[in-house]
């Protein structure tokens, strides 16, 4: 039985903390605050400032996990070089958490090192770098905090006046102590993706089938199995994402987003950790979920394959406004409808915008996978936070 530091508990940690425990794992949940829904189901729980690079090192001290997960970017990542000095295990490896959890360090790595093919762009550490870096890339352009999730600080500059704004919003977005934030050149895409990667000690990288998705303020909003695309951009795409995850290390799933044009496919960014588009595969739509497949790399079980099932989408469920004790209204019309399935994070608190659950539909492998999504999203509106 191994013993797992978690550090990050939101609902994705909160899953990947159920699929451990279903095979006999001990789960520490970490996280700023008190009830984060992974310490719900969780062995034992830590509450603390992960920034606070001497209250991460007590946890290590106290617990002494077999393994340390990230499953957020604002920890002070830095300190996970020591701890694999010190003989403990971090998931996928320390330079992996370091490079991914920001990205100017990713990116610099996939467009320099690598010479993946990614949008152009330029860095920026005030609103005066900005005006200039938004003079060199051109308009539109994309900016976004070099430390951030769920799309958080992230906005489309458009006119000279949106350049503060920008540059404002990606401060209140950004996570951690970085002010420096990422200028792209808007990338003409068609459709965007996410490629779940799975890197193994013993066996092969193994890739599940694409998910579509749809973001609205850099956040998803509905994601579906598997996205249609071209086997010649498929295969692209298996390619960048084998190449970045050797380059960085380490066993278990990756999130890697890419574009995907005319022009062909563009890397855009990479998670170390299960990605919020492939709670889809919470519908049963592959053989392991993404969650079980992380903890199965993690503790070097060997996965033979990865199978599609049926096809399946995922609509989010969001709050609206602010609340100290958030409930639930619709869930009865979720329960009636056919071939649907939703989960409730359990979140103690909610905010506009705030991913609070998800819709979970799915069909027959031959069935429509955009009649699916649809089905998501109709039933996702049905649900409503009460404040």
């Amino acid at each position: 039985m191994a013993k797992i530091l978690l550090l990050g508990s939101g609902e994705l940690g909160k899953e990947f903390v159920i699929a451990a425990q279903r095979i006999g794992q001990t789960v520490i949940a970490v996280d700023t605050y008190a009830n984060a829904p992974a310490m719900h189901v969780a062995n034992d729980f830590e509450v603390i400032n992960m920034l606070d690079g001497d209250a991460l090192d007590a946890i290590v001290e106290k617990h002494q996990p077999d393994f340390i997960i990230p499953e957020i970017e604002a920890i002070r990542t830095e300190r996970f070089y020591e701890y694999e000095r010190q003989g403990y295990t971090v998931i996928p490896s320390a330079k992996a958490a370091n490079y991914t959890m920001n990205r100017k360090a990713i990116r610099d790595l996939a467009a320099k090192t690598l010479d993946l093919k990614t949008a152009a762009y330029r860095y920026a550490t005030s609103a005066k770098q900005l005006k200039e870096a938004v003079d060199e890339i051109g308009m539109p352009c994309v900016v976004k905090p070099l430390m951030s999730s769920s799309g958080k600080g992230q906005s489309t500059i458009h006119t000279e006046t949106d350049i503060e704004k920008a540059w404002q919003y990606a401060q209140e977005g950004s996570r951690g102590d970085v002010a420096e934030v990422i200028v792209e050149t808007f990338v003409n895409f068609t459709y965007e993706i996410t490629l779940l990667t799975v890197t193994q000690r013993n066996g092969p990288t193994l890739f599940c089938p694409p998910i579509g998705h749809r973001q609205e303020r850099g956040d998803y909003q509905e994601s579906w199995q598997p996205a249609a695309m071209d086997e010649i951009h498929l295969r692209e795409a298996q390619h960048m994402a084998q190449q970045v995850t050797e380059a960085l290390g380490g066993a278990g799933i990756w999130g890697v987003e890419f574009f995907v044009g005319d022009d062909g496919v563009y890397f855009s960014e990479l998670s170390p950790r299960p990605h919020d588009t492939g709670m889809v595969t919470l519908a049963k739509t592959q053989n392991f979920n993404e969650f079980e497949l992380h903890l199965r790399a993690v503790l070097g079980l060997p996965i033979p394959e990865v199978t599609l099932e049926r096809i399946g989408a995922s609509a989010v469920i969001a709050a609206s406004g602010h609340s100290e004790n958030p409930l639930y209204e619709g869930l009865e019309a979720l329960s009636e409808a056919k071939k649907t399935d939703f989960r409730i994070f359990g979140k103690p608190t909610a905010r506009p915008y705030r991913r609070m659950g998800v819709v979970l539909t799915y069909d027959i492998l031959t069935g429509d996978v955009s009649d699916v999504t649809q089905r998501a999203m109709k039933l996702a509106k049905q649900v409503k936070v009460q404040l």
